[in-house]
């Protein structure tokens, strides 16, 4: 016969024949049941002084959970490559499209496995993380899909524009602030480096359009060829920006934001100067504009140690 596990009508009947002075053997016979599975229950769930049948259910049920839950992180080396590009800055976003890029599906693991992975087991990497909160928060339900009008996916974007072989290949993205309705537009050439930045008065598709073209309409031709959105309401009127820049647009699958590395690799660096709980609206343009000329003129190891803006200011100089 299989073994099955103790029922909690059979854990009251123990604890009943236990307080009447049973002795096991009897009780085994009574439920028809090992004696060897009668002293193990006693052994693992015995509550201090005596077996309580509820207490004994409630530590059962929980060893079962704990038992069929998936393991996360299935082997020692998938746990060192992640906790190794972690610890150089990458968040689990990027982590997990480096695997799935490199390794093809079978490595395929999402980033929110990675952040649970490193809040259960690995806490030491909790530091490392783009938000090093020390908990981790509730995750929100998602809402409706936001419906994009003539919507490209970044499947159908040309491959030199993956490979960085061509420059005026823009990602945009909106930070946001908690403390107001502000927002800041980023948008990062994939070639260069190159990230501008502008305060935007809410974060609507309008604000985020008119000041992507306000950023981009004076560079030539060549270096305004296309842009890279993630699937936010902000983006729906990509297909006006277009026509009046001339730009084509792309989209990350849906919560593929890391498919838009460049401009989220920026965020965190701009997340330097600006926190999280950073009001907007209490941000200079000026120093905005530091903060952008500090990321042009960092030096990058990418580009062999040369900065972005000579990097870009190189394209400009060969545009026609």
């Amino acid at each position: 016969m299989a073994y099955t596990h103790l029922t909690k009508e059979e854990r009251d009947k123990l604890a009943v024949l236990r307080s009447r002075g049973w002795k096991l053997r009897e009780i085994a016979d009574k439920l028809c049941r090992n004696i060897g599975t009668l002293s193990r229950e006693l052994k693992r769930n015995k509550s201090p002084g005596a077996y309580l049948p509820h207490k004994a259910q409630e530590r059962a049920e929980k060893r079962e959970v704990e038992t069929h839950k998936a393991k996360r992180l299935k082997t020692y080396a998938l746990q060192y490559d992640i906790e190794r590009m972690v610890m150089e800055g990458w968040s689990p976003e990027i982590v997990a499209g480096k695997l799935k890029r490199d390794n093809g599906e079978q490595a395929v693991i999402s980033h929110e496995a990675i952040y649970q992975w490193i809040y259960a087991s690995a806490p030491h990497l909790i530091g490392c993380l783009p938000r090093a909160h020390r908990s981790r928060y509730p995750r929100r339900s998602r809402r409706g899909k936001v419906k994009i009008p003539d919507r490209i996916s970044i499947s159908e974007r040309p491959a030199e524009v993956g490979i960085r072989a061509e420059p005026g290949h823009w990602e945009a993205d909106q930070m946001v602030s908690n403390a107001s309705k502000l927002a800041l537009q980023v948008c990062a050439e994939r070639a260069s480096r190159l990230t501008r930045i502008k305060k935007v008065g809410d974060k609507t598709a309008a604000q985020s359009r008119t000041a992507l073209s306000s950023m981009l309409k004076f560079y030539p031709k060549l270096l305004r060829q296309s842009i890279t959105y993630d699937n936010g309401s902000e983006n729906v009127e990509h297909g006006e920006l277009n026509r009046e820049i001339g730009t084509r647009s792309y989209f990350c699958e849906p919560y593929h934001s890391w498919e838009k590395g460049t401009v989220e690799n920026t965020n965190g660096l701009i997340r330097r100067f600006l926190p999280k709980k950073t009001d907007f609206a209490k941000i200079s343009e000026e120093r905005i504009a530091e903060i952008e000329r500090w990321l042009n003129n960092r030096p990058r190891k990418c580009l062999g140690f040369r900065t972005p803006a000579e990097v870009f200011d190189g394209f400009v100089a060969l545009a026609p």
